[in-house]
């Protein structure tokens, strides 16, 4: 039995000032994201599960795993401490879901379903962020037909703003080609067989490797990312024009 790799969720504090626009305390800041992490992380899980569901394995739902229930996805180091404790030191900050159990051999077609179901997250992610779009547009619509309801529809709408680009971060960040990410499930099937397979070894300190690109390959990392902040930015001129004043008061 095999886990999917979990939504390691980088959140660098530019990417999220610049979707914002707008200077908000941390406090505020994290009120704001935490939500939105949450249940994309989670969708992310999700998809994992369903997808291994649908290609002929049962594991994540005999195991209680196919669930939408964010306790059973929450992992204390992984999804807690592990981010917390970087913000505290100032380095990357990563984290991630507790991986969703699955068992590749259940595959009716092994490769295609590996493929498959490591790709589930990622494009559930990427749908989750085209979607927020016209969410954060519809909210602003609202807002300016109801002054009223600007304040907590202000707050919502920067929920749904800071979703667009942490999910299309989320995207892009587990297409890393470095195991245990969805990305290396792909990428090896482009190597070699000799090759994959000392490749799939890797996955022992992936995460070693992981926070040492992080930390001392930043400009490999920002040309990687470079993709989501550019829809980032072309889905924020789309809905720019309906932002509701800031409801921070800032």
């Amino acid at each position: 039995m095999h886990s999917r790799p979990g939504s390691r969720s980088l959140a660098p504090a530019r990417s999220l000032s610049y979707q914002l626009g707008l200077a908000v305390t941390l406090v505020q800041q994290l009120a704001l994201v935490f939500p939105v992490l949450l249940f994309s992380m989670v969708a992310h899980e999700y998809a994992h599960g369903y997808a291994a569901y649908r290609q002929g394995d049962l594991t994540a739902y005999q195991l209680g795993r196919l669930t939408w229930n964010p306790v059973k996805h929450i992992d204390p180091f992984m999804t807690l401490l592990l981010p917390a404790l970087l913000a505290w030191m100032g380095g990357p900050i990563f984290g991630g879901a507790k991986p969703v159990p699955v068992n590749p051999r259940n595959y009716r077609q092994y490769k295609r379903g590996d493929i498959i179901v490591s790709l589930a997250g990622v494009a559930t992610n990427l749908v989750i962020a085209f979607a927020l779009v016209p969410l954060v547009v519809l909210v602003g619509l609202i807002g300016q037909q109801v002054p009223g309801l600007v304040r907590p529809l202000g707050i919502l709408q920067l929920m749904f703003a800071q979703g667009i680009i942490i999910n299309l971060v989320l995207v892009a960040f587990n297409l890393i080609p470095i195991p245990p990410l969805d990305g290396s499930h792909v990428f090896k099937y482009l190597l070699p067989p000799q090759w994959s397979l000392q490749y799939q070894r890797l996955g022992g300190i992936g995460l070693l490797l992981l926070f040492a690109l992080l930390s001392f390959g930043r400009p490999i990392v920002n040309l990687w990312m470079a993709p989501a902040f550019i829809l980032g930015r072309l889905a924020q001129q789309f809905y720019i024009p309906f932002l509701l004043p800031n409801p921070f008061g800032v």
